[in-house]
């Protein structure tokens, strides 16, 4: 791991289309890191990616599990089956970045959070939109009192129906919108309002064939400051992907919030009484930069970091469908 001139070895699981358009072409040419070896369940994928990407092709998860030559593990795979691989992999004392959700709920997130902190392994779970630049002007803007005193925050994230035949309606893959577009509303709200923030109330519509949320909407309360985070989600919905900060003087809106590729320009709503701003961006890439935390938490054995943030992130989508309103379409 980068010791006498060697990089950290990581190897990928699964060849899901994030990891073949996001993630290995970071991967492959990361200064941190030496992409050793792909795994799929079948030879063809295998060898399909490994070739695109210039490493090597192994036939089954259990295959790049017990290699002695990999360090870490980024893992691309459906929500239903990261528990056990997740733990396979840090039993092995592997370091794992895994796509989000993490878990299917809390009680199993603690599982692996114990077992990683037992092994002295990172896990990092991959919300990318918090590695990107444009958000740290809307920090800075807020802090400095611009919009004034913070009323409200918001945040969407829904898109048009997809493929019924995609992991995210298979309940038994930890399909569903709670796990995936509700998971980013969470997850920005805790990053501004902080991770105390609890369940006052949530509206859930499932589809009572697959029993798999298909949209909703909740409230967020903190208890102690008593802000407020309102959100909205789903797979059936027009195309939203945003947050707001509404203030006493005015208001921030990001519309990019969560997918803004590499060479996109985002977009920043300064609104203030008379004076409304589109302001500009740069460009950034949020894949290359959480990769790079990924390195730098195994370079400096920060084992502890993301513990916390992973452990909240599961706690409130944990409670959003014990809690919540649940009705079948």
């Amino acid at each position: 791991m980068q010791r006498d001139g060697h990089k950290i070895r990581i190897g990928v699981m699964g060849c899901a289309n994030i990891a073949i358009r996001s993630l290995l072409p970071v991967l492959s040419n990361h200064p941190l890191f030496t992409l050793v070896a792909v795994s799929s369940r079948t030879l063809q994928k295998a060898n399909e990616v490994a070739s695109q990407f210039n490493c090597e092709a192994v036939v089954g998860y259990d295959n790049l599990v017990s290699r002695t030559d990999i360090d870490a593990i980024y893992m691309p795979l459906p929500t239903g089956l990261h528990e056990e691989w997740v733990i396979k992999c840090l039993e092995a004392g592997k370091h794992l970045l895994v796509e989000k959700s993490l878990a299917m709920n809390v009680d199993a997130v603690r599982r692996m959070l114990d077992l990683a902190k037992r092994m002295e392994c990172v896990i990092v779970e991959d919300f990318m939109f918090r590695y990107h630049s444009q958000h740290q002007f809307v920090f800075d803007q807020w802090n400095s009192g611009v919009i004034g005193d913070l009323r409200l925050f918001s945040s969407s994230f829904g898109f048009p129906p997809l493929s019924k035949d995609n992991f995210r309606y298979k309940k038994d893959l930890g399909g569903g919108a709670l796990l995936d577009a509700a998971a980013y509303t969470v997850n920005v709200s805790r990053w501004f309002l902080g991770n105390e923030l609890q369940v006052q109330s949530a509206s859930l519509f499932y589809d009572k064939n697959e029993d798999v949320c298909l949209y909703g909407s909740a409230a967020l309360i903190h208890p102690v400051t008593g802000q407020a985070s309102q959100i909205s989600f789903g797979f059936d919905n027009y195309y939203k992907c945003n947050y707001e900060l509404w203030g006493s003087k005015g208001s921030l809106v990001v519309d990019r919030a969560f997918t803004p590729p590499p060479n996109f320009s985002p977009l920043v709503k300064v609104n203030l009484p008379g004076n409304l701003q589109d302001i500009r961006l740069p460009i950034d890439n949020h894949f290359l930069n959480i990769v790079s935390e990924f390195g730098r938490c195994i370079l400096e054995s920060d084992f502890l970091k993301h513990q916390e943030d992973i452990y909240h992130q599961s706690r409130l989508l944990t409670d959003l469908e014990t809690k919540g309103h649940i009705k079948y379409l």
